[in-house]
């Protein structure tokens, strides 16, 4: 059996006392170590895996590093090699990287690729800032240096010192799970607006599955789907699809063009509805752009604004949503809560509109293909009514016992 170790990753050619540093402090823990050279100017280092070895993982070879002529097409493809690289080594039990934003770029990619609980570990001099373009949505942790890596002194041994023990310990303490909880796991949606309608579902099925909450609020809808994407659940519930209108609309909360095209990708069960389609997600009023002036909004706190959405808003989503369901090769269930669509879409509420609603649910009806295994279910209930509950979780079982 292979032994687990720490990769200790960064640009040899320009760091190499600062990665021989972390490498020498996690190795006192106890924790085997493997340096891992990902520089791009094919000079010599003393690291246990050559920048050369990496690079020959890229798929047009080496010399797409080594001969770019350009040191940002050189990192791009090092990231793409050190990306394929680490899929090949069955014994990281964790990863630790050292750079500043070029480093960063490179590095990040491939401890993305990792998966989701192995311990990665990005110390970098980007990550006081924005960091969501390195972390996507996977479980990697950034450390801010607070000094540039650019050789040892007394504020960067410390807190180098202290990243070389964090990286240890979680490898150490690293366990795929530690509860033996055998359950199916299921993928679930929620905003504020559907947590009634989640959290009585998830009181139905916890018995009997192990349900994974994911807020759709962009992040997490890409988040849910990476879940899909890595064979770790058995299916998504995707009752809040909110993020539709903020990707059409121009919302703050949108989870891109790819939103749902996991189910394409691998055909995984898909039992959803359209919870809080009825409103886009912008910050403070005054963010709001000026086309949607004399719209109708709801002032959620001081940095959320909610615009309800319209007949033809809703219209072009559902064709939409319909158009990325329809291209799903495995099962899928869409049930529309004829009742309302979230907490605000019900009598006497801010966004109760009947009419925008039937141009969702008519519109669905048409662009939806009706198949043995892509189902349409209209349901005489709000989707925060127990009724909406009970369905879904029928639907759950029912697939899981196909």
């Amino acid at each position: 059996m292979t032994a687990a170790r720490v990769y200790v990753v960064g640009t040899f050619d320009t760091k190499a006392e600062e990665l021989a540093y972390v490498a020498g402090i996690i190795r006192e823990t106890g924790m085997a170590v493997t340096t891992v050279d990902v520089g791009t100017t094919a000079t010599p280092a003393a690291a246990d895996i050559p920048a050369a070895d990496v690079a020959a993982h890229h798929p047009d070879g080496a010399s797409r590093i080594f001969e770019a002529g350009d040191r940002g097409r050189a990192v791009i493809a090092m990231s793409e090699a050190l990306t394929r690289f680490v899929a090949t080594r069955p014994d990281i039990a964790g990863i630790i990287g050292l750079g500043g934003s070029g480093g960063t770029s490179l590095i990040t990619p491939a401890m993305r690729a990792l998966p989701l609980g192995l311990p990665k570990l990005m110390v970098s001099t980007v990550a006081s800032g924005d960091t969501s373009g390195y972390v996507g949505v996977s479980d990697l942790t950034m450390m801010f240096p607070v000094t540039d890596i650019a050789g040892l002194n007394t504020v960067s041994r410390r807190i180098l010192a202290n990243a070389a023990q964090a990286i240890a310990g979680m490898a150490a303490g690293n366990h795929a799970d530690t509860t033996g909880d055998t359950r199916p796991a299921l993928a679930l949606s929620m905003f504020g607006v559907t947590t009634k309608a989640v959290q009585q579902l998830r009181a139905r099925l916890d018995n009997e599955f192990d349900c994974i909450v994911f807020h759709a609020n962009g992040a997490g809808g890409r988040a849910l789907e990476a879940i899909g994407d890595s064979g770790m659940v058995t299916a998504i519930v995707d009752v809040t699809t909110t993020e539709v209108a903020d990707h059409l609309m121009g919302g703050i909360c949108s989870a891109g063009p790819e939103r749902f095209d996991v189910l394409a990708r691998t055909g995984i069960p898909w039992i959803g509805s359209c919870g809080a389609l009825d409103m886009v997600n912008f910050g403070p009023r005054e963010t709001v752009p000026d086309r949607y002036e004399d719209r109708q909004f709801f002032v959620h706190n001081a940095n959320i604004t909610l615009m309800r959405t319209t007949p033809d808003e809703n219209a072009e989503m559902a064709r939409w949503l319909a158009a990325k369901l329809n291209a799903s090769p495995g099962p899928v269930d869409l049930v529309l809560p004829l009742g309302g669509v979230s907490a605000l879409d019900a009598p006497g509420e801010a966004f109760w509109n009947p009419q925008a609603d039937e141009a969702l649910f008519e519109t669905l009806e048409a662009a939806f293909d009706v198949s043995e295994t892509h189902e349409l279910h209209r349901l005489d209930a709000h989707i925060n009514d127990a009724v909406f509950a009970d369905f879904v979780e029928c639907l759950v079982r029912d697939r899981r016992n196909r």
